[in-house]
C-alpha cells in the first residue's frame, strides 16, 4: 500500500477529495491542518468561549491507495489539473502492513457501566462479572461506550431503568450513532424504541447491533420521530443541542424525561437557560469536564 500526501489550499480539500475517492481510486482520504503546532495553527470550528474564529488556510492531504502505480498515476492526475500550480506533493510513500481492524479492536475493549452492565464488543468473551451485557460494533458510528458522554447516559439509563416500576414505553434516541443508549434502554425495559441519525453508516451500524442483541429498534432518519416518547435521549454537541430544544421538547410526553449529554461542565447554564421555557434542566452527573442533563417535562408545559 502507498500514501501520496498533497498540500493544498483549504478551500481546494472538497474537491480534491472527491476525486481522489470517485475518480483516481483512492481507499481513504484524510485531511490534516498544514500549520498544526505551528504560530499559523487555526481551529477549524469555533469552540464556545474560546474567541476563536478562523479557519485552515492551508491543508495536508493524504490518500492511501493499493500500489505505487496508482499513488503516481494520482499524483500525476491532480497536479497536472491544477492550473494554478497550488496543488503540492509533499510525499508518496510505502505503507507498512497494518491490520486496522485488529488495531482498532485492541483500542475497544469490554467496559462495565455498573457492577453488573457491560458493554462487550463482538470479538471480546462476556466478563464474568457481567450479569446484563450489550454486544457492540460500533462500525463507522460514533458510540462505543467508553466517551463519558456515552459512558454517563449509560450508566443514567441503567440505574433509572432498574428502578422504574414500569418500563419506559416510548424511547427516543435523537442522534444514535452506533445505536448503544437505543439498545441499553431496550435491555432495560424499554418497550417502544425509535433511533435516529443524519448518518447513513450510523442507522446501518444501530440496525445491526439491535439485532445482535436482540433488541427491536426502529432506526432511521430524523423524520421517524413522530408522537410523544417518555424519555428522549440527545448524546451530541452543546450546539445542535441549542438548536434542537423545540423539537426535542415537544417530543416529550406529559411527565416525560429528557436527558442530554455532549455538552461541556462550562456550558450547563446556558442549555440549562435554553430549555427553560419548556422544563427545567439539572446536571445529574460529570465526567472529565462533560456533565449530562436532564429534566421532567411537566404536564402544563407540555408543547402544542
Amino acid at each position: 500500500m502507498q500514501s501520496l500526501t498533497l498540500r493544498v489550499p483549504a478551500g481546494a480539500v472538497d474537491a480534491l477529495s472527491d476525486r481522489l475517492s470517485d475518480d483516481l481510486a483512492a481507499l481513504a482520504v484524510t485531511v490534516e491542518d498544514a500549520d498544526a503546532g505551528q504560530a499559523d495553527e487555526e481551529p477549524v470550528f469555533d469552540e464556545p468561549g474560546s474567541g476563536a474564529t478562523g479557519a485552515w488556510r492551508r491543508a495536508v492531504v493524504t490518500a492511501l491507495f493499493a500500489d505505487a502505480d496508482a499513488a503516481v498515476r494520482a499524483a500525476a492526475a491532480v497536479t497536472a489539473a491544477d492550473a494554478g500550480d497550488e496543488v503540492h506533493v509533499v510525499a508518496i510513500d510505502a505503507v507498512g502492513d497494518t491490520d486496522w481492524v485488529r488495531l482498532t479492536q485492541a483500542q475497544f475493549g469490554s467496559m462495565a457501566i455498573t457492577p453488573d452492565f457491560w458493554v462487550v464488543p463482538t470479538w471480546c468473551e462476556v466478563p464474568t462479572p457481567a450479569t446484563r451485557w450489550l454486544r457492540l460494533d460500533p462500525g463507522r458510528a460514533f458510540g462505543t461506550g467508553t466517551h463519558p458522554t456515552t459512558r454517563m447516559c449509560l450508566q443514567w439509563i441503567a440505574r433509572h431503568g432498574e428502578s422504574l416500576e414500569s418500563p419506559w414505553k416510548r424511547v427516543l434516541d435523537y442522534g444514535t450513532g452506533s445505536g448503544v443508549l437505543a439498545i441499553a434502554a431496550g435491555l432495560f425495559g424499554a418497550i417502544d424504541i425509535d433511533a435516529v441519525d443524519i448518518d447513513p453508516a450510523a442507522i446501518e451500524a444501530a440496525i445491526a447491533n439491535a439485532a445482535a442483541n436482540g433488541i427491536a429498534v426502529r432506526a432511521g432518519a430524523p423524520e421517524l420521530a413522530r408522537g410523544r416518547y417518555a424519555l428522549v435521549v440527545a448524546n451530541i454537541l452543546a450546539t445542535p443541542l441549542r438548536l434542537l430544544a423545540p423539537l426535542l421538547a415537544s417530543l416529550l410526553d406529559d411527565g416525560g424525561t429528557l436527558l442530554l449529554s455532549g455538552i461541556l461542565a462550562r456550558q450547563a447554564d446556558e442549555i440549562r437557560a435554553v430549555y427553560r421555557p419548556w422544563l427545567s434542566l439539572v446536571v445529574v452527573a460529570e465526567d472529565d469536564g462533560w456533565v449530562l442533563m436532564a429534566g421532567e417535562l411537566p404536564s402544563s408545559s407540555r408543547v402544542a
